[in-house]
């Protein structure tokens, strides 16, 4: 278990990182940069992370975690399936509105950065899968749909969440913007086959 000042470290640098990315975005941030923000040195830095690719990584690894727990949360799974849809994509949506420059690094720029952010990527958008199973297994749900979401159409539902977020930051929108069509979207989605 880490102790108190080595979590404390870690999580200085991370919201270093973020602070950077929201200030100057992920390609101009340096690891001074990083330090500068944590108010730390860089030798603090090194012993965390080895690069600040790694430090990228686990940024957006911390920031999914998150993400996950607010919008688990959020549903009430006793609520009817499309209330937990609106409760689910509204709380996607806060999250995302409350770093749009992360959610935009993570869309964007992991990506760009090779195997451990490719291992990243599939990581993060396996939790999402399985907090979308999750939360559709329930007895509202099998009210809704006789089986369960499968595991493509959680992935075109977040694949369309993921883009409409970037394309809404990218063009200077809010993100809030999108909630009834995100929403709608989703209820086409995830609700009864036809």
């Amino acid at each position: 278990m880490p102790s108190p000042t080595t979590t404390d470290h870690r999580r200085r640098l991370l919201d270093g990182l973020a602070a950077s990315i929201e200030e100057n975005g992920y390609r101009r941030t340096t690891v001074a940069d990083i330090v500068r923000y944590a108010r730390t040195s860089r030798r603090t830095f090194y012993q965390y992370f080895s690069d600040k690719e790694a430090c990228l990584v686990a940024l957006h690894r911390h920031t999914a975690t998150q993400m996950v727990e607010q919008i688990s949360g959020a549903v009430d799974s006793a609520a009817p399936w499309r209330d937990q849809v609106r409760q689910a994509v509204e709380a996607w949506i806060a999250c995302t509105e409350a770093r749009p420059a992360i959610t935009l690094s993570w869309i964007r720029e992991v990506p760009s950065l090779g195997t451990s952010a490719r291992d990243l990527q599939r990581d993060i958008m396996e939790s999402f899968i399985d907090m979308i199973q999750t939360l559709t297994a329930t007895p509202a749900w099998r009210e809704a749909r006789t089986t369960p979401v499968p595991r493509p159409l959680a992935i075109m539902l977040l694949g369309g969440l993921r883009e409409l977020t970037a394309t809404t930051v990218e063009d200077g929108r809010r993100i809030r913007d999108n909630a009834e069509l995100a929403v709608a979207a989703s209820i086409t989605l995830l609700g009864p086959m036809q």
